[in-house]
């Protein structure tokens, strides 16, 4: 197998999740209780034998770093790879300037000085599975400049709002880059992910840093699609983009169903994540769960229907839990009934006796918050 240096980019500008990023960068938000958003693209990656990986941040370091700790858990090999933290510079959330060339290139050297002869860049906000060894075999036999991961829908009038679309020609050639506008319903949505050799990387970089200042990479490739062999390849399988608020709730959600779990979480494929060590989910003889995913550490004595609870949550007696996302270590208090909402790391819901929204506008409780 040809080895590749994986990087794991940060969210563009037009990317920002209300209330919860406020707190800590998408890569490091909760999934399913258990899971952090980063732990996909690494897992990815470990799962095809890319053992030399970056993880790029932005901005709000601190749950990410702790997350990630050594990067023993993503099952590396420590003695040929590496889980090496990329900072960038500047963390102003509304910089345009702070883009991810201008990131790779104040760690221009570490890439350069790298081995690996192609690099497989992944965005740290899109949860998917992907086999990376697959797609890198298929570049390099297609004998593409870059190759580019995209998963087909067919309601980008709906949702995929803040993503990218690929547009194709007939022979899967990449025409161009576009913002999804919502006026057509079928579109090839762009997972932010390439293949290329290290050398058409580097080169993209330096061109796309003298042309202008705000160049992301996307919009240098976008810029030589005409010049360059570029393909698109289709992707199968769970895809969920973390571009706003609602695609989170929405997200978590949908992995309820079975056939959809099924299609992510596979025995063949496993998702590595930071362990806890905290006892199994206790249940007590009032408790009613249906259709949920219930963290470990977590005590249910009300009903928890078709909702995530994380890690170290307490569902009190007479409590509901409808369609919701509880993050860790959640009080939802006796008789509350909750519903339609996203309730942050140590939030209590214990006064408000009823807090309920439609899912299709679902509501959030803060961080620490008593309410």
């Amino acid at each position: 197998m040809v080895r590749a240096l994986g990087i794991i980019s940060f969210s563009e500008s037009n990317v920002w999740v209300e209330g919860m990023e406020s707190f800590r960068s998408i890569a490091a938000f909760p999934f399913l209780g258990r899971y952090r958003v980063v732990d996909f693209p690494i897992s990815n990656m470990s799962n095809s034998e890319i053992d030399r990986i970056q993880v790029y941040i932005r901005r709000k370091p601190q749950s990410l770093v702790q997350h990630l700790g050594t990067g023993r858990h993503y099952n590396i090999n420590s003695k040929s790879g590496y889980l090496r933290m990329m900072f960038a510079s500047s963390t102003e959330e509304n910089d345009y300037y702070n883009t991810d060339v201008r990131t790779y290139m104040e760690f221009i050297d570490h890439i350069k000085n790298t081995s690996n002869i192609h690099v497989v860049i992944a965005p740290g906000y899109m949860i998917y599975q992907q086999d990376f060894a697959a797609m890198l075999n298929t570049h390099i036999e297609s004998g593409a400049d870059i190759s580019v991961l995209y998963h087909a829908v067919d309601n980008a009038k709906d949702a995929y709002q803040n993503c990218y679309c690929v547009n194709l020609n007939r022979q899967k050639g990449v025409k161009s880059f576009e913002l999804n506008s919502g006026t057509v319903k079928n579109r090839n949505i762009f997972m932010d992910t390439y293949v290329m050799s290290k050398a058409m990387f580097l080169d993209l970089l330096d061109e796309a840093q003298k042309l202008s200042s705000m160049y992301t990479l996307r919009m240098i490739i976008n810029a030589k699609c005409d010049e360059l062999d570029i393909r698109g390849v289709a992707h199968k399988g769970f895809f969920a983009p973390i571009t706003d608020f609602k695609s989170y709730y929405d997200a978590n959600l949908s992995v309820n169903r079975q056939q959809i779990a099924e299609s992510l979480f596979k025995q063949s494929w496993p998702i590595y994540t930071r362990t806890n060590d905290s006892c199994p989910a206790q249940y007590f003889e009032t408790a009613e769960v249906k259709g949920s995913f219930i963290a470990n550490g977590s005590v249910v004595e009300g009903t928890v229907i078709d909702s995530v609870v994380g890690r170290d949550c307490k569902i009190k007696p007479g409590a509901v839990v409808r369609n919701a996302v509880l993050l860790d270590n959640v009080t939802i208090g006796e008789g509350v009934h909750i519903e339609g909402q996203v309730v942050d790391k140590n939030a209590q819901v214990i006064h408000m006796k009823e807090i309920i929204a439609d899912p299709e506008h679902p509501g959030y409780i803060k961080r620490n918050d008593v309410v």
